[in-house]
């Protein structure tokens, strides 16, 4: 079975931690997906940001927002949630801190617990 190619939107200024975590166990054997790419740092955005993270998510098969405190104001996840979703994407949230405060991105699918059950059943 081949893997599922993964973007990561996250909260580049909140939450860079989760989405290294997040590669780090995509990079376990028998893990169902793979990385191909994540969100691109807004702070200095080139001016061809959204054409560029609109390709990068238009080679993916989902995209996983991980979901902390801020992600649902962080423009830059916002912009690639609508990016994906101009691209029929499939697009889950996944809770990042596990006993932290989160509120789901408007738009953004599905909202789970980060366990390796439920990223199997999401990828399966």
């Amino acid at each position: 079975m081949s893997k599922k190619r993964v973007f990561i939107s996250f909260d580049f200024d909140q939450d860079k931690a989760l989405r290294d975590l997040l590669i780090g166990q995509s990079r376990n054997s028998i893990c169902p997906f793979e990385v191909i790419d994540n969100s691109l740092h807004e702070a200095a955005p080139e001016n061809d940001w959204e054409e560029k993270a609109g390709q990068l998510i238009n080679r993916a098969d989902l995209m996983i927002v991980l979901v902390g405190a801020q992600t649902h104001r962080a423009h830059g996840v916002l912009k690639e949630v609508n990016l994906a979703r101009k691209h029929h994407k499939k697009i889950v949230q996944i809770i990042g801190h596990k006993d932290g405060p989160y509120k789901r991105v408007p738009g953004a699918g599905a909202l789970y617990r980060w366990t390796w059950d439920n990223l199997k059943k999401i990828l399966c």
